[in-house]
């Protein structure tokens, strides 16, 4: 037994067992953060309708309108579960289901008002 370990132990102090050793602990290092990455989460599959959904609402209700962003995302999160029961018919959504999904409408949000993309441009008419 204690061959073996030295021979591990020389192994791991030589430059290609050093440099093994790295590589292995980066792969795991991403293997792990990939896991934790948005691309998991449960809203990721109706990304689509999100978007959809988000700018539809946009559209349908006023700007001057009271709580108008709470009625947005009220409005939209019913089209994406609409969409939901299309696909799954017959199964309710979960309560977590429900709460990832208007977190992904919120992230979507953000994200299309930061590249501007939910309010287009008027372009003068020739």
């Amino acid at each position: 037994m204690d061959t073996i370990l030295s021979g591990i132990w020389m192994f791991l102090n030589s430059a290609f067992g050093f440099t093994l050793a790295w590589v292995v602990a980066i792969v795991v290092m991403i293997y792990f953060l990939d896991r934790l990455s948005s691309r998991d989460k449960a809203w990721h599959p109706y990304e689509g309708a999100i978007i959809t959904a988000i700018k539809l609402a946009e559209k349908a209700i006023p700007d001057d309108t009271a709580n108008a962003g709470l009625h947005r995302l009220d409005e939209a999160l019913r089209f994406v579960l609409n969409v939901y029961r299309e696909h799954n018919p017959g199964k309710a959504p979960s309560a977590d289901l429900v709460h990832q999904l208007k977190e992904g409408i919120q992230i979507k949000h953000a994200e299309l008002e930061r590249l501007g993309n939910l309010h287009p441009r008027e372009y003068p008419r020739n």
